[in-house]
């Protein structure tokens, strides 16, 4: 099994959102590296934490399972969808997704400014300078210190 972190604006899908729907495609990703992950390293029954970015606060705020393999992204083909590509084809798709199940909201949201005071995270990805990425793979001993905060 392996680890990952996923971002969204609560505004937009939150983890309240991903309990009352239960299972989510996660769709819209147009970065290569987050696709990439999702394309080639996800695979059903891996675990993600659930990150809400843009948000006060901003922070972890529950766990969901990977639910399926990884598939074309349907709003890629579609040009009334919000993430739609011209380039991105039926026979060569460009973008991916993957299904996500809600498991679990934390206790309370942990925020970035605890993530970042823990030395243990200190060489996470998230807290990277300059790392943007909506997902990021997150090691088994990062996962366990996360959790351990909550």
């Amino acid at each position: 099994m392996q680890y990952w972190l996923m971002k969204s604006e609560p505004e937009a899908f939150g983890i309240d959102d991903l309990e009352r729907v239960e299972r989510e495609p996660w769709d819209g990703i147009r970065n290569y590296q987050a696709r990439n992950f999702m394309r080639d390293d996800m695979r059903p029954g891996d675990l993600a934490l659930f990150y809400h970015s843009n948000a006060d606060p901003t922070g972890v705020a529950g766990i969901m399972r990977i639910a399926g393999e990884a598939r074309p992204d349907p709003t890629a083909f579609d040009p009334e969808a919000k993430y739609y590509d011209p380039k991105s084809r039926q026979d060569a798709p460009r973008w991916y997704l993957v299904d996500v199940e809600f498991e679990r909201k934390l206790g309370r949201i942990i925020t970035l400014a605890e993530l970042r005071a823990r030395p243990e995270l200190a060489d996470m990805p998230l807290l990277r300078k300059g790392n943007r990425l909506s997902i990021l793979p997150v090691d088994k001993r990062h996962w366990d210190a996360i959790l351990a905060l909550e």
